[in-house]
């Protein structure tokens, strides 16, 4: 009965994952539309990002493409048959944003009836995409930085240490150097989410590409 119910459970898991990988296939169709220098630069540059494992932060203004262009820089990177997990900080509650990234254990605090996974868990092979990562507290942001520089963390409420291997692509429409400034974000985070940084150009900055658009 143990057996069955072990293979049960693993079944389960292999039809979610199957399921979420499939459904990122579903942005396969999507693509980053333009052929102005800046648009052709940003191609360009995913194509050889893709390959290596570093921290991308992408920075514009709102509808400009950045998700768009972390799930290009997925799917042409080594990791594209894994988990492309996202996290829209800005609009998480302060007071949650911490277990949905690290998950939590049942019981550890009201009405955790039962175990999650957080998104690095989820995110585990594959890549997290930081949306808006420029409104993340300072108190996560500390604990993001640890992950980043130790590659494991614990649920909330739970004592076991989970490893965790992902590709960290983040985007925010912020000025992040601004924001070290008037001490919203660290600078230390920064540095390290800003390893390879992309601009994304708004629609007033390529006219020429309207038409394509339309």
């Amino acid at each position: 009965y143990i057996l069955q119910s072990v293979n049960k459970l693993n079944y389960v898991n292999d039809l979610k994952k199957e399921n979420m990988l499939l459904k990122q296939k579903d942005f396969i169709k999507d693509e980053l539309i333009g052929e102005c220098e800046k648009i052709t630069r940003i191609k360009e540059l995913i194509k050889v990002i893709a390959a290596a494992d570093s921290k991308v932060l992408i920075t514009g203004e709102n509808g400009t493409g950045k998700e768009l262009v972390a799930k290009m820089i997925h799917l042409n990177s080594s990791r594209k048959n894994m988990p492309f997990i996202e996290l829209n900080c800005a609009a998480i509650p302060k007071e949650l944003i911490e277990s949905e990234l690290f998950g939590f254990e049942k019981g550890s605090f009201t009405n955790a009836f039962e175990q999650k996974k957080g998104k690095f868990e989820l995110a585990n092979g594959g890549t997290l995409f930081l949306d808006e990562i420029g409104d993340m507290s300072l108190d996560t942001q500390v604990k993001v930085l640890r992950v980043i520089q130790d590659g494991r963390f614990s649920r909330i409420g739970g004592i076991d240490v989970i490893e965790t291997d992902v590709r960290i692509i983040s985007a925010t429409n912020k000025n992040l150097e601004e924001e070290i400034k008037k001490g919203h974000f660290r600078e230390d985070l920064f540095y390290r989410l800003n390893v390879i940084p992309i601009k994304v150009p708004s629609l007033s900055e390529r006219k020429e590409d309207i038409p394509l658009l339309v």
